[in-house]
């Protein structure tokens, strides 16, 4: 007699069938909570301007151990086109720059739930309260990291059941930043950022991320970089450095500091000139290297090691300038239990 195969004979789920797929055991909504890391771009270049309005870039992606959170509540009862957002009180951004974030339709995160309502058959409505760390329009992915977020929390949510392969297809649908912002670690970029392939970096590397009170929008930055570059015919970028990727490889700050490069950074610095006094300033305080991380404004600086960023932090601090320490690459988007 064969044995009996414990998935042909799995229990049935009391709990669901007392009180539905949208309440926990003790008959409250569920909920769910998840985090995505932000992310800089230890190199980016970046190509021409195509026929559809998009640019080819290369790119090295490091995610960071800087993380949006995303709790998302079932409301039972309500269609899965039911889909609200709210802001966390825990978000450690100033208000007056969470007081400009979209709760509406437009928000990324809002269009990841409805993209996984679509397929999934368990989905009712949800509530998502986001929590904000990553600095926002600051070149570092957040609102990416928010829709990655709230792809993994609604898949849960709903048990929905997809792959990583499958959510990483939704996420495309959303922005080129949101599949990296579940992939995490580190990764090459090419097409317009899409096109991911992971590489290897065993061991994090210590960075200082020094914050602006203000934004730049990603189009006026590329706009910019158009105007400048004007008359000239950038080349179509095929793949990163080679040696960026060995540094990442042997985790050795040293050698990856001359590597960092971005082809944003003028632009970025032409639409916010003080930007130069910041790199200026990592640069008189003994950072390794620094560079205004995707379109800005935010800047990152290498260190040696976790003291030598620490110690970078308290001298910018001392300048007036808002900074703070993390490591990367770290994980990507997961469930947090």
């Amino acid at each position: 007699m064969e044995p009996l195969n414990p998935r042909d004979h799995t229990p049935p789920d009391l709990f669901t069938d007392a009180f539905g797929a949208e309440y926990d055991w003790t008959g409250q909504p569920k909920h769910v909570r998840a985090q995505a890391p932000g992310k800089i771009n230890a190199s980016f270049r970046v190509g021409p301007l195509r026929d559809d309005g998009y640019h080819s870039v290369s790119s090295t992606y490091l995610a960071v151990s800087l993380y949006e959170e995303v709790l998302a509540t079932a409301k039972p009862g309500t269609p899965s086109s039911d889909v609200t957002v709210g802001i966390s009180p825990q978000s450690t951004l100033a208000p007056e720059l969470l007081a400009g974030i979209p709760l509406d339709a437009s928000n990324l995160a809002v269009r990841a739930a409805r993209l996984i309502a679509d397929v999934s058959e368990n989905a009712c409505g949800v509530h998502l309260e986001i929590t904000k760390r990553v600095p926002i329009a600051g070149g570092m992915g957040g609102g990416s990291a928010d829709a990655a977020a709230a792809l993994v929390a609604c898949d849960a949510l709903w048990h929905t059941g997809l792959s990583r392969e499958e959510l990483s297809l939704i996420a495309a649908e959303l922005g080129a930043d949101v599949p990296f912002a579940l992939l995490g670690g580190a990764a090459v970029g090419l097409g317009v950022g899409d096109r991911l392939t992971s590489a290897l970096a065993p061991d994090p590397l210590h960075w200082v991320l020094v914050e602006s009170g203000f934004g730049l929008s990603t189009p006026v930055v590329y706009g910019a970089l158009d105007s400048l570059r004007a008359g000239a015919e950038p080349a179509e970028p095929e793949q990163v450095d080679p040696a960026i990727l060995a540094a990442l490889r042997a985790a050795d700050p040293l050698l990856l500091a001359p590597c960092l490069a971005n082809d944003l950074q003028p632009a970025a610095l032409h639409l916010a000139p003080a930007l130069k006094d910041v790199l200026d300033a990592g640069t008189r305080l003994g950072a390794l290297a620094s560079l205004v991380s995707g379109s800005g404004p935010t800047v990152a600086m290498l260190a040696r090691d976790r003291a030598h960023a620490l110690d970078l932090v308290a001298q910018l601090a001392g300048d007036g300038l808002d900074a703070q320490a993390v490591e990367g690459p770290v994980h990507g988007t997961q469930r947090i239990v």
